[in-house]
């Protein structure tokens, strides 16, 4: 008895551990700002970005090199025969070692303030690069909330798919049943049929919307691997008031794309203004220790002086590399000025949408409200025999469209709210 008692519970646990095996496991959900947090640590246009800043940091250094002493040296050896007979004189041949060694520097005294110009012309470079790495930033930040959002819309919109399907096999189901005790005629259950088929084409384009959504966003991500979670429904409508002259305010104080292009007009003042120095002479101090003889370093020679140098004649080339700078400032202005009317119009299109996108809600709430009253009506119509199948097929038609309508209104005001945060450069919806 024990031993069938022991074969049965042995049983029971191998068949609970195949059953545990075959339920899949319930993935973990990550928020909208887990999966920025995910991108901004592993996009690769991130990294590129910093490897950018860090080359432009690399620069800065290049310049303030010119401002330290530069120190080099030297260290020969050469090993001489020397035959009297060559040089017609008797004597017996002598091989002997010659060493060389010298230390030499260089510094700057003055120029006028032509390296400090060189010198602020790659800092505000690399301004402009910590710029542009923000606005790849930003844009990162942009497509992983539209992937997320355009994933969250494509999950609903299948949710609406598979209650369409169920509720059009009940249609059928009342259909045939209605047909075979002849209440109704065989064009109700065709119609049904017709109406089922097309709601099950919808539901396998809905699944398929669903799986391009998740490796869109797994690009968005930046990730290489496989999505191995999935995200939490955050479709909840927290409402954003903005004015117009408030969001133009902000796109034009803080966008990064504008403060990269000050800066590279900063950096062109700075170049030419350390161009225009090359007509100025400049002061550099030298020194020289240096020790030669024979066998062993014997003589000492200390060297210290300054020279004073002034570029007389260069063939027009500080002109033309003068004029070259001031167009491509005057180029930088220019295009400033474009990259402000271009995000005003930016601005006041997300403003206009995200007005038009709060209203859509409304209305298709509203809508949404009115067609499962509609459904209602014409279920319980066809089921008393009032009604007929048309009107019932185009009651749950209108009802699949309002549900689809309320789930695009949704996605266009979160990703509107996204990319007028993106315009203004500032946090409009807490995530």
């Amino acid at each position: 008895m024990r031993m069938i008692t022991l074969a049965l519970l042995v049983g029971l646990r191998v068949i609970a551990a195949a059953t545990q095996e075959t339920q899949p496991m319930a993935q973990v959900k990550k928020t909208l700002a887990e999966c920025v947090a995910i991108a901004l640590q592993q996009h690769p246009s991130l990294k590129a970005g910093a490897a950018s800043v860090e080359a432009g940091k690399a620069r800065v250094a290049e310049a303030l090199s010119s401002y330290l002493p530069h120190v080099n040296g030297s260290y020969s050896f050469t090993r001489q025969k020397f035959n009297p007979t060559v040089f017609g004189t008797q004597g017996s041949t002598t091989t002997f070692n010659l060493h060389n060694a010298s230390a030499g520097f260089t510094q700057l005294l003055f120029d006028f303030g032509q390296t400090l110009n060189q010198i602020r012309s790659t800092q505000a470079s690399e301004q402009s690069l910590q710029a542009d790495q923000t606005t790849q930033r930003e844009v990162v930040v942009l497509n992983v909330k539209q992937s997320y959002f355009t994933l969250l819309a494509a999950y609903r919109l299948l949710i609406v798919a598979d209650e369409t399907v169920h509720q059009n096999e009940k249609h059928l189901e009342q259909a045939e049943g209605r047909f075979k005790v002849g209440l109704a005629a065989k064009f109700d259950v065709t119609q049904a049929e017709v109406q089922l088929a097309n709601a099950q084409l919808s539901q396998v384009t809905a699944r398929n919307n669903v799986a391009v959504a998740r490796e869109t966003l797994r690009n968005a991500l930046g990730l290489t691997g496989p999505l191995d979670f999935d995200i939490v429904d955050n479709f909840d409508v927290r409402q954003v008031a903005v004015t117009e002259s408030d969001a133009l305010t902000s796109a034009y104080d803080k966008r990064p794309e504008l403060l990269s292009i000050r800066a590279q007009e900063l950096a062109a003042v700075q170049q030419v203004a350390s161009l225009q120095k090359n007509y100025l002479p400049w002061v550099q101090a030298n020194g020289d220790y240096h020790r030669e003889g024979l066998n062993s370093p014997a003589a000492d020679v200390w060297d210290l002086g300054a020279t004073l140098n002034i570029n007389l004649f260069n063939g027009g080339l500080t002109t033309a590399q003068i004029s070259e700078q001031k167009a491509n400032l005057a180029n930088l202005k220019y295009n400033e000025e474009v990259l402000r009317q271009n995000i005003a119009l930016e601005v006041r299109q997300d403003v206009l949408n995200l007005a038009q996108a709060a209203e859509s809600i409304r209305v298709s709430e509203t809508a949404l409200r009115q067609a499962r009253e509609n459904l209602e009506l014409a279920e319980g119509r066809y089921n008393t025999g009032v009604g007929n199948i048309i009107e019932l097929t185009d009651a749950q038609a209108s009802l699949t469209t309002a549900e689809a309508n309320y789930v695009q209104a949704l996605y266009n005001y979160k990703t509107t709210v996204a990319a007028l945060e993106k315009a203004t450069a500032q946090q409009l919806e807490s995530e």
